[in-house]
């Protein structure tokens, strides 16, 4: 793996250097795009529009359009605007995960220390898992400010990306039923059907199941086979059948059970 950013975590007076590595990675196909008539690679091009020729990545700058003028921004300027922040993730705040709702969430990153950090990276990882907190903290990552949330897993510390409270929707413009249209008896017998599918959360129950059916179906067409669809129609449920629906449902799950 190669480390995204290098820097430090800081906490308190102590500080730890640290490296990031990307935690995730996809798991859906990688497809790309051509042109059905001769299949024929699509490739994009960074287009200069004053001159319409092709501009390598090295001549790629980045600026911001201040009234009708661009101004040009180095590497240095970003660095500039928040010095601490682009090297150091500083901790100032620990609280109880649960409290952080998941809309919240985004990418996660493995840190991981350097040598003269490993005994102070094992303390605050040790200090996290014992007293079950996460810690919050911002700093800047790749040009743009971070919010974060650091929490042990197992032995690696994980820093994970959090969205700022303005960039989640509000949901004023949704069309959305009250709670005053729900009946007491379908309420009751909703919670009983949600007890009955309970269990405890296990990620590794889950898989990529899609990606691995498109490759079955990329494989056969291959080899000449022509793919058939399934006719699948969506109905939607009637509210006066909800009480016979959610019945047949719970008689279902008794039925699995056994």
């Amino acid at each position: 793996m190669k480390a995204i950013w290098k820097g430090a975590i800081s906490f308190g007076l102590v500080n730890i250097p640290v490296k990031l590595f990307s935690a995730t990675q996809q798991s859906s196909l990688d497809l790309d795009m051509v042109d059905p008539r001769d299949m024929s690679h699509i490739r994009f091009k960074r287009i200069n529009e004053n001159t319409g020729k092709e501009v390598t990545w090295e001549h790629i700058a980045k600026a911001y359009q201040l009234k009708e003028n661009y101004i040009l921004l180095s590497p240095e300027d970003f660095e500039a605007a928040a010095p601490e922040k682009s090297k150091i993730i500083q901790v100032d705040h620990f609280v109880d995960e649960k409290d952080i709702d998941t809309i919240f969430f985004e990418n996660s990153y493995y840190v991981e220390p350097e040598k003269s950090g490993a005994k102070a990276y094992a303390l605050m990882r040790e200090a996290l898992a014992k007293t079950q907190k996460v810690g919050v903290a911002q700093f800047v990552l790749r040009t743009a400010e971070t919010l974060t949330v650091l929490k042990p897993r197992g032995n690696v510390l994980v820093l994970s990306k959090i969205r700022f409270a303005q960039e989640i929707r509000d949901t004023d413009e949704l069309k959305l039923p009250a709670a005053s249209e729900v009946k007491p008896a379908e309420l009751k017998m909703a919670i009983s059907l949600i007890k009955q599918y309970t269990t405890s959360f296990s990620i590794d129950k889950f898989k990529d199941e899609y990606a691995a059916s498109l490759l079955k179906i990329i494989k056969a067409k291959a080899k000449g086979k022509k793919s058939k669809t399934p006719t699948l129609k969506v109905v939607h449920s009637r509210s006066k059948d909800l009480m016979e629906q959610l019945k047949a449902s719970l008689e279902k799950g008794k039925q699995k059970a056994s």
